[in-house]
C-alpha cells in the first residue's frame, strides 16, 4: 500500500510542473516518490507502479483532450473521457517501462546501474516522439521553459538533455533519502550514494554555468540585426470558422487588426488556416487579402487550405502557409509536413477506424507536404545595431501548429538557412484549458535548440514572441482579439543541435541497448514474485 501511495503521489505532482500550474521547480522532485516506491527487485511490480503513476500524471496534463473531443469534436462526454483514459494509459506505458527498467538496471549493476536510469528515460521520450506518428507532448524537460539559467544546454543536447538532468537529480535525491531513512531502503545497498549525488550536483552546476555564460553574453543582450514582425490574433470562433456566411466578417476583422499595427512591420503574420476559403481558388477573396497586404506595406504570411490533384486527377488537400508581397507577388508556399492524427486525418480510416470522424470540423482530410521550405523576403525596416545589412534578403521558416513540438523537424529549417522562425496555429479547439500555454511553452525549446527567434500567431492565442535564447518577449491572453509586434532578432548561429540533431538522445539509446544486451545474456534466476509462487 505504501508503494501505491508513493506512485500515486508522483502522478499527482507531475501536472503541477506544467502550465496551467506552471511550478517548474517541482519537476526536480516530483519523481522522487515513484523512485522510493520502486524498492523491490520485481520488474513486474515496478511496471504496474510506473503505469499507475504515469497514467495519473498524463491524465492531469492532458485533461484538455476531453474539451477538444466533446466541445469541438461533438463526441459524447463519457466517450471523450474513455478516449482520454485510453490515451493516457498508452502514455503511462512509457513510465511503466522506465520503472521496470530502473529496477532491472539496478539489479544488473548494483550501485552503478542507476546512472543509466536517465538514459532510459530519454530513450523512452525519444520513442514517444516517433512511435505511432509521435506524441512528444509535455516531455519532462518542457517543465523548465522559464528556467533560462538551466535550459541553454538544449543548444547541444535538445530538450532531452534537460529531461536527462531532471531524472538524474530525482534519482540521486531518492537514493539519498533511501540511505538516510531505512523505511524506504528496500533492497538498496545501505551505503551513501555519493557517486550518484556528486555526479548530479556536478552536471547541474555545469548546466547552470553554461547557461549563465550565454545569458550574460553579448549575443543574449544585443542582437546584431532585428526586424519588426507583427502577429494578428483574430479570435474567430471555431463553430463559425468555416461558415461561408461569416467570410466577410472574418476578413474585416483581419483587416482592422492588421491596420492597428500602424504600417511599421517588416512582416505581418496571420494564424493557421486564417482564410476560411481556398486562397488560390477564390479570386474575389484573394484580391481582398492582397489589398490588406498592400495597405500594410509589408509581406503577409497567412495560412490557407490548398487543393492539388494526383496523377489520376483525384483531389487532395494541403494545410498551407502563403507568403505574399505587398504588390501581390506570391513569394512562396509551405505545405505542412506533420499532420495531427484525428485532427487533420484519421489513421487507418479505410480499414480499422472507418467509423471515426475528425475532431476538428473543417473541409476534409489532409495530406502531408514534401518537406521544409525556407521563405525569403526583403525587409523594409531592418533595424541593426552597428553596421546594418538591411539590403540583404532575410530567410525564415514556418511551422504549422503541431509541427513545432517535433525538435528534429524544426532544426531542419535552421539547417536550410532560416534566420528566424514563425509558427502559425489554431488552438481554438483546446478551449480555455492548459493546452494553449503548454503548446506555447514547447516553442521556447525550439528557440534555444537552434538559437533562432520565434514569432507565433494563434487564432485564439497564445500569440507572442520568443528570442533566440528562449526569453519570452511578449504574449497575448487567450480568446481575445489583438495585434502585436516586436523586434525579432535575425541570426544564423548554427548550433551544435541544429547541425547534428539528437545525437545525445541516440547516445542514450545506445547505452540502454548495450546494457539490455548485457542483461539478456547474463544468467538470472526467476523473478522474486515467481519464486514466491513456486511450490516447494
Amino acid at each position: 500500500m505504501r508503494s501505491i501511495v508513493l506512485a500515486v503521489a508522483s502522478g499527482l505532482l507531475l501536472p503541477f510542473c506544467f502550465p496551467k500550474f506552471d511550478i517548474g521547480l517541482l519537476a526536480w522532485v516530483a519523481l522522487i516518490p515513484l523512485h522510493l516506491a520502486l524498492d523491490s527487485p520485481s520488474k513486474w511490480r515496478a511496471f504496474r507502479l510506473g503505469w499507475l503513476s504515469g497514467t495519473i500524471g498524463f491524465t492531469g496534463i492532458m485533461a484538455w483532450v476531453v474539451t477538444a473531443m466533446h466541445t469541438y469534436g461533438k463526441v459524447p462526454l463519457l466517450v471523450a473521457y474513455a478516449v482520454l483514459l485510453l490515451l493516457t494509459s498508452y502514455l503511462g506505458l512509457f513510465v511503466a517501462l522506465y520503472s521496470a527498467g530502473y529496477v532491472w538496471f539496478r539489479s544488473l549493476i548494483p550501485r552503478y546501474g542507476l546512472f543509466v536510469a536517465p538514459c532510459l528515460w530519454v530513450t523512452l521520450e525519444l520513442a514517444r516522439t516517433y512511435l505511432f506518428s509521435g506524441l512528444p507532448w509535455s516531455l519532462l524537460g518542457y517543465s523548465q521553459y522559464r528556467q533560462l539559467d538551466v535550459i541553454q544546454i538544449a543548444d547541444h543536447l535538445g530538450v532531452y538533455g534537460v529531461s536527462f538532468l531532471l531524472v538524474l537529480v530525482n534519482v540521486a535525491i531518492a537514493e539519498l533519502i533511501a540511505w538516510l531513512m531505512p523505511l524506504f531502503r528496500g533492497f538498496v545497498p545501505a551505503r551513501l550514494p555519493w557517486e550518484l549525488v556528486t555526479t548530479a550536483a556536478i552536471l547541474l552546476g555545469l548546466s547552470w554555468a553554461y547557461s549563465t555564460s550565454l545569458i550574460v553574453g553579448e549575443g543574449f543582450q544585443t542582437p546584431k540585426t532585428s526586424l519588426r514582425v507583427g502577429v494578428v490574433q483574430p479570435n474567430v470562433d471555431q463553430s463559425i470558422k468555416w461558415d461561408p456566411a461569416h467570410r466577410d466578417d472574418t476578413l474585416l476583422r483581419y483587416d482592422r487588426l492588421t491596420d492597428t499595427l500602424g504600417g511599421g512591420a517588416d512582416l505581418v503574420v496571420w494564424p493557421e488556416a486564417a482564410t476560411p476559403f481556398f486562397f488560390e481558388r477564390e479570386p474575389e477573396y484573394q484580391l481582398r487579402v492582397l489589398a490588406i497586404a498592400n495597405r500594410a506595406s509589408a509581406p503577409l504570411l497567412f495560412g490557407s487550405p490548398a487543393v492539388r490533384f494526383d496523377n489520376e486527377r483525384r483531389p487532395y488537400l494541403l494545410n498551407s502557409a502563403y507568403l505574399v508581397a505587398p504588390g501581390g507577388t506570391l513569394l512562396g508556399r509551405y505545405d505542412k509536413q506533420h499532420l495531427v492524427p484525428f485532427g487533420e486525418y484519421i489513421p487507418l480510416k479505410s480499414s480499422l477506424l472507418f467509423f471515426l470522424d475528425k475532431l476538428v470540423e473543417g473541409i476534409g482530410d489532409f495530406q502531408a507536404g514534401p518537406g521544409p521550405t525556407v521563405f525569403s523576403f526583403m525587409p523594409r525596416q531592418a533595424q541593426a545595431a552597428g553596421e546594418g545589412d538591411g539590403g540583404r534578403p532575410v530567410k525564415f521558416g514556418v511551422l504549422i501548429c503541431y509541427e513545432v513540438i517535433f525538435p528534429d523537424l524544426v532544426r531542419r529549417f535552421a539547417q536550410n538557412g532560416a534566420e528566424f522562425l514563425v509558427t502559425i496555429t489554431n488552438d481554438a479547439w483546446f478551449g480555455e484549458s492548459s493546452a494553449p500555454m503548454q503548446h506555447f511553452s514547447m516553442v521556447v525549446f525550439r528557440s534555444v535548440e537552434n538559437h533562432l527567434a520565434f514569432a507565433r500567431a494563434a487564432n485564439t492565442g497564445v500569440s507572442g514572441f520568443i528570442d533566440p535564447f528562449g526569453r519570452i518577449l511578449d504574449t497575448s491572453p487567450i480568446f481575445t482579439q489583438t495585434a502585436m509586434q516586436a523586434a525579432v532578432p535575425v541570426l544564423q548561429p548554427h548550433t551544435f543541435y541544429s547541425r547534428h540533431g539528437d545525437v545525445f538522445a541516440y547516445g542514450c539509446v545506445l547505452i540502454c541497448a548495450v546494457l539490455c544486451l548485457f542483461g539478456l545474456f547474463r544468467t538470472e534466476g526467476p523473478e522474486p514474485d515467481a519464486i514466491a509462487a513456486t511450490p516447494v
